[in-house]
């Protein structure tokens, strides 16, 4: 891989974990501790605000994994071992890593 290519790599790599570690920020309010107190809210917005932290957390999860995958990339650009399968060591193909950088498989791993 060139020089100019793995610098696009890296710098596609490192705005979307900017993007994530951002996101990360504004999310986290939204997992805060539900009040219980029925006196406050009625059931129905109870379980609506509950509903609502359930999947603030599940979009969390995503962004973590999402960051941990990125970070992995990068750190593979790091020990010059971007754009080999992990698996078997051979080259994963320009298409598949420009769909997406952090894949860490040629498409014969991937598939098994």
């Amino acid at each position: 891989m060139d020089d100019a290519t793995l610098a696009r790599h890296r710098s596609q790599l490192e705005q979307r974990l900017a993007e994530v570690e951002a996101a990360d920020d504004l999310g986290r309010s939204s997992q805060d501790v539900v009040t219980l107190d029925q006196q406050a809210v009625g059931r129905l917005s109870r379980q609506d605000a509950l509903m609502n932290q359930s999947m603030a957390k599940a979009t969390q999860a995503r962004r973590d994994t999402e960051a941990r995958r990125i970070r992995m990339a990068l750190r593979r650009i790091d020990d010059d071992e971007f754009g080999y399968c992990t698996d078997c060591g051979e080259r994963i193909s320009d298409k598949r890593l420009s769909l997406d950088a952090t894949t860490p498989n040629c498409i014969t791993c991937a598939q098994g």
